[in-house]
């Protein structure tokens, strides 16, 4: 028998001019004064009742709800001596084994009254007003305490939310989400997995076992999320498919699941299993999907936070180590420029960034002798830097047991080639200047040509004799030697200076380099170095420098 026939018993449709009919009098006075004693619901129906009876003056009289049957009414109060069925059914209202009683509809239930007494219309129409009356304070009271619950809940919520925002370790975080989440749904099972690539990894399960990862193209997950996710309110939701519910959380029955989302991307799933009720477990609600939706929401922002933090730390580390490495890489430059007599010398270096792959050395040799070393090292940053580290310590090794020549950059190749990445290598020019004769010994891996500048105007280009250095094994090398006259000036300079380049892509050049170099050869190091930053400045219109900049000059002046 279908329940919606017990349960359409309405009131007559006149019964708002029933009640006002019996608006003034004594009966409906009563029936106010019963309301404003905020009675519980049972008591006020029964009194309800008591006072129909009185009111219509009935003998005998009994009111039927429903109750845990759908398809059956209960005896709820009763009047009088009649014999009255315990429980009503659709064919003893509908059959004829009533026919002592007739059945009179009211709001929620049914009215029996004898067959032969006249319905009492005013009273009945009290009782029916009573009925709604009460249905409508129930629902008010059921209205009030769901708020009340919403507010103590979102109220946890907003607490809970606050405790893991000020956890800032990613591992921590994570175990504090899914331990927070698993109380705040009164859930016994949970675990939080992390997408990486195109699938669900574990990161922590709690009360119980979990899949190791879930591919993120599972349709059954998808759906999952999507019920998850949905505002509309569940009347009787089913148990999570047994699949699915084996597969994520074993032994669970009911699932729901939210997904972590950084910025619109997916981060993460989050499932919760088996929410605890007075006789066991069962299924969650619609508000505890809303709740956990929220929830998810808190989760993303405390692991955007914590992600950000370990972001700024490691970036502060990163910092602190580029500073090291570039204090270390300014300890392996010159830290003074020898004072030759009848020369002018000078020495300078810029890096692109904090630390560079150029390098340059001015020393003293036995002898009277001076040694001029300007390397770079393909790159820029870090790798080029612990390159330029690894050229120093051999140069210094290596300078005072070897003699400068094709020997020294043969065995300097090797030693490259063995501990230098493939990718990496130095290109290197080496000047030996006999102080007193002024004669260079010149030697150059694949390096720039220096210039020299003569006296009368006239450039040299010194080229390279050999491959770069960590480049090709069995490189061989050549030496060249030159003289300096009175009024010399020798440049050596990495490409960061030549290739230096304007807003539309066109280079400073060699050729710019030798005009600027002889327009100022009179000058000291020192302000020749700042009229070339200056021009510089000026024809790359204050663009950040592109790559490391070196320069190292001598002049003989007497």
């Amino acid at each position: 028998m279908p329940a919606s026939t017990l349960t359409r018993t309405q009131p007559p449709r006149d019964l708002p001019n029933r009640v006002v009919a019996v608006g003034n009098g004594a009966l409906w006075r009563e029936l106010v004064a019963l309301l404003e004693e905020d009675a519980p619901d049972t008591a006020f129906l029964r009194r309800a009742f008591a006072l129909f009876c009185r009111g219509a003056h009935a003998t005998e009289a009994a009111f039927y709800r429903q109750e845990k049957d759908p398809n059956t009414l209960h005896r709820f109060c009763s009047h009088g001596s009649g014999e009255f069925p315990e429980d009503l059914s659709e064919e003893s209202l509908t059959g004829e084994t009533l026919t002592a009683y007739r059945p009179v509809p009211l709001p929620q239930g049914v009215l029996l009254l004898p067959a032969t007494a006249h319905e009492p219309e005013a009273e009945c129409a009290l009782l029916a007003a009573a009925l709604q009356l009460q249905e409508l304070r129930a629902r008010v009271k059921r209205q009030s305490f769901r708020a009340k619950y919403r507010g103590v809940e979102l109220e946890a919520l907003y607490d809970v939310g606050l405790a893991i925002t000020r956890t800032l370790e990613l591992t921590q975080l994570t175990d504090e989400i899914l331990s927070r989440a698993v109380s705040l749904l009164d859930a016994r099972r949970g675990a939080l997995y992390q997408l990486q690539g195109e699938n669900y990894q574990l990161r922590q399960a709690i009360g119980g076992s979990a899949a190791p990862r879930v591919t993120a193209q599972n349709e059954d997950v998808a759906a999952l999320l999507r019920t998850g996710r949905s505002p509309q309110p569940v009347e009787a939701p089913e148990p999570t498919d047994p699949d699915l519910a084996s597969t994520l959380l074993a032994s669970a029955r009911f699932l729901a699941a939210v997904p972590i989302e950084l910025d619109d991307q997916p981060w993460g799933l989050l499932v919760v299993g088996d929410k605890e009720h007075r006789h066991g477990v069962g299924p969650f609600s619609a508000a505890d999907h809303r709740t956990l939706g929220l929830f998810g929401h808190h989760a993303a922002i405390a692991i955007a936070n914590a992600q950000l933090h370990q972001q700024a730390l490691e970036k502060e580390r990163l910092e602190r180590d580029m500073e090291l490495a570039a204090e270390i890489q300014r300890q392996l430059l010159p830290e003074v420029i020898p004072d030759v007599p009848e020369y002018a010398l000078g020495g300078w270096n810029r890096p692109a960034r904090q630390v560079g792959g150029d390098y340059y050395d001015i020393r003293p040799l036995e002898d009277d002798r001076l040694l001029l070393v300007l390397g770079d090292v393909t790159g820029k940053g870090m790798p080029a830097a612990l390159l330029v580290s690894t050229l120093h310590s051999a140069l210094r090794l290596m300078v005072p047991r070897l003699a400068l020549g094709p020997e020294f950059l043969r065995r300097l190749n090797e030693h490259l080639l063995e501990i230098s990445p493939v990718n990496k290598f130095i290109t290197l020019v080496l000047v030996d200047l006999d102080i007193a004769r002024g004669r260079l010994r010149y030697l150059n891996a694949g390096h720039n040509p220096a210039l020299l500048l003569r006296r009368d105007g006239a450039v040299e280009a010194l080229p390279a004799g050999g491959p770069p250095l960590g480049l090709l094994p069995d490189s061989s090398y050549r030496t060249a030697e030159y003289a300096m006259g009175v009024g010399d000036l020798l440049c050596l300079y990495s490409d960061g200076l030549t290739e230096a380049t304007t807003p539309d892509d066109e280079e400073f050049g060699t050729e710019r380099l030798a005009q600027l170099l002889d327009a100022h050869r009179q000058d000291t190091p020192a302000a020749i170095r700042a009229t070339l930053e200056t021009t510089l400045h000026r024809f790359t219109a204050g663009q950040p420098q592109g790559d490391d900049q070196t320069l190292i000059l001598l002049r003989r002046d007497r």
